[in-house]
């Protein structure tokens, strides 16, 4: 994992490290190969990292850890002190509230070693300044931050119990409580940051006897499935991840969680975890930075405005306008499309999600069409004919207007921050625009290819739509970490 942390000298963070591992082998059951280490690897801009001391071979355990040795909700002592069931606040919120717990304590909390070796700042979009966030113009992802949702969620359902238990939750930074201005922002700066923390570096964790837990809806959140619970895992976080060179992965085994080579491993080489198909702009928002060896996974979004505006529809309201209505009857309308990046020998059919078609489909229906198919509560037959191109042609071109720049000049402010980053190391700022800016030159690109696929697969006859469905496309679970077993 790759969030900015504080810059202690390299003497002051080995020792954390050692302090760290020392804890972690000294807890009961945990078991951790002498073949690996934990290193510092903040010249290459990657925090810590765990390389391998000598050849690994693919299936040899690395490190085994029992689920006494996960911060969780189950594990913190926080579950026997308030009065409340942690349970009711859902995996994420109780993990948030055991988090700042134990971050409060101190060097009285159990887990301060491991709190030693977790970042404090990060790169996260849910940290950037407006002005930073501006160089996002133009991308879905601007919508999808949820700080606010975030804010809101915290005020209305933790807040009030850290400040009935000013005990257990002291006030930080020299304030005598957590109520007014002041202690609010403080409260949420700490939220903020476990909430990011959990972001970065929990894990979603097999859980089969619990199945009705409660997701956050916006701000912190990963997909999850039913059964499944939320920890943190030592060690297991300290995995750099890459999609090209992931060679570990973790296993849940009898309750244990096991890391196991996936591959051989060759001496002094570092040991990556792979989020998954992660477009770079959830590895932005997800875990604040930007690898190339993620820009095969990139994503651009149609919006449901945008298609709407293109086909001359005043707004899209979906309680004014019957056909959006029905399409959501139909339980087939979404906010925006997720098109994927375009290989060569990709076709529209390939690339476009049927429901998408069937939107375009159905806003150019002629009036009489439309009310039989709603009379008859049945979808149109999904093709793209020559109406429902020169809609998605539009759509493309006001999807490209959004943007503050062309691509051609985001290619050469990019090399600009190159080229800078190569004498010495970008500042926040300058940081924050390149990876903006990378994320952007992703996300045109592909809005270019589809057009000029359109344009060279249209005919004016038609073509029969996707069978391909990107239901869940943009949701489908980003963080494959655990492999069940």
């Amino acid at each position: 994992m790759s969030p900015t942390t504080h810059s202690p000298t390299h003497e002051d963070f080995q020792r954390q490290t050692d302090d760290f591992m020392t804890w972690l082998a000294g807890r009961s059951g945990v078991k951790i190969h002498p073949k690996i280490r934990v290193q510092d690897l903040r010249f290459q801009a990657a925090g810590r990292g765990v390389v391998a001391q000598s050849d690994i071979a693919e299936g040899e355990e690395l490190f085994t850890i029992p689920p006494e040795s996960v911060l969780s909700a189950r594990t913190s002592t926080l579950k026997d002190l308030l009065s409340h069931d942690l349970n009711e606040f859902g995996p994420w919120l109780s993990l948030i509230l055991v988090m700042i717990y134990e971050y409060l304590r101190g060097e009285q909390s159990a887990w301060k070693p491991y709190f030693n070796v977790l970042p404090q700042n990060f790169d996260t979009l849910m940290f950037w300044s407006p002005a930073e966030l501006q160089e996002l113009q133009g991308s879905a992802i601007v919508g999808k931050i949820g700080k606010q949702s975030a804010e809101e969620m915290i005020l209305e359902t933790i807040a009030p119990v850290i400040r009935e238990n000013p005990t257990l939750f002291p006030p930080v930074d020299g304030l005598a409580s957590y109520d007014g201005e002041a202690g609010t922002r403080a409260l949420l700066n700490i939220a903020h940051t476990m909430g990011s923390i959990i972001m970065a570096y929990a894990f979603d964790i097999e859980n089969p006897e619990d199945e009705d837990e409660q997701d956050a809806e916006d701000g912190y959140m990963t997909d999850e499935e039913e059964g499944q619970s939320k920890g943190m895992v030592p060690l297991a976080d300290m995995l750099n991840a890459d999609a090209d060179r992931n060679n570990a992965r973790l296993f849940q085994e009898d309750g244990l969680l096991i890391m196991k080579a996936i591959k051989p491993i060759k001496q002094g080489d570092e040991i990556f975890n792979d989020y998954g198909e992660l477009p770079r702009v959830d590895l932005l928002r997800r875990y604040g930075y930007v690898t190339d060896n993620y820009a095969p996974y990139d994503v651009a979004e149609l919006s449901l405005k945008h298609i709407c505006q293109a086909a001359g529809l005043e707004n899209a309201d979906i309680e004014s306008q019957p056909r959006l209505q029905f399409l959501e009857e139909m339980e087939v309308l979404d906010d925006g499309y997720v098109i994927p990046r375009i290989s060569g020998d990709d076709s529209l059919t390939d690339i476009l999600p049927v429901e998408l078609i069937l939107l375009l489909k159905t806003l150019t229906l002629p009036s009489d069409q439309f009310k039989k198919h709603q009379s008859k509560n049945k979808l149109p037959k999904p093709s793209l004919d020559q109406e429902e191109s020169a809609i998605l042609a539009k759509t493309i071109q006001l999807e490209s207007a959004q943007y503050g720049t062309t691509i051609e000049q985001d290619h050469d402010i990019l090399s600009r921050l190159i080229q800078s980053e190569a004498s010495s190391p970008l500042d926040e700022s300058s940081r924050r625009q390149k990876m903006a800016v990378q994320v952007r030159i992703g996300e045109k690109e592909i809005l270019q290819s589809l057009f000029s696929l359109l344009g060279s697969s249209t005919d004016g006859k038609g073509s029969t739509a996707s069978k391909r469905s990107a239901a869940g496309d943009s949701e489908q679970s980003r963080n494959p970490k655990i492999q069940k077993t």
